[in-house]
């Protein structure tokens, strides 16, 4: 019985990362802060609201900048998806509050990166044909040297 207990329960105290974040063209900070956010995500909801210094003292990042550079980065690879929300003080005023992240699926990063690699496939190979065009236009028609 305690061996099957173990087994229900091995993976109580952990977090599953995807393989495919490692293919992602990640800098080492966006990376960190991914991996943060899915350690203290609500499994149920793929939410969590920590902010800039939450974050920054839990990864030794010294500045707010820094967290809010590498989570816009996190953004533009359609890993969260970010939301701002709102408190109300006990005076009754509205006060920005955290941001709420949401984890994206990561079959959505994994197809951005995809059609990110695809049209910078397709741009790389009209500059070339534009650039092989030019050189048989010069060809046919050389330049007179000053």
């Amino acid at each position: 019985m305690r061996y099957l207990y173990n087994q229900q329960n091995k993976f109580r105290n952990r977090f599953i990362l995807p393989n495919a974040i490692m293919q992602l063209d990640l800098s080492p900070f966006a990376r960190l802060i991914y991996f943060y956010l899915i350690y203290i995500e609500d499994r149920k909801t793929y939410q969590c609201y920590p902010s800039y210094n939450t974050i920054g003292k839990a990864l030794k990042i010294k500045s707010k900048g820094t967290v809010a550079k590498y989570v816009r980065e996190l953004e533009d690879k359609c890993l969260i998806y970010t939301e701002p929300t709102e408190v109300i003080l006990k005076n009754g005023k509205k006060q920005n509050g955290n941001l709420k992240y949401t984890i994206r699926p990561i079959q959505d990063a994994v197809e951005y990166f995809h059609q990110q690699q695809m049209k910078k496939f397709q741009e790389d190979l009209a500059r070339e044909n534009a650039k092989r065009m030019l050189e048989e236009y010069d060809k046919k028609h050389p330049r007179e040297s000053a």
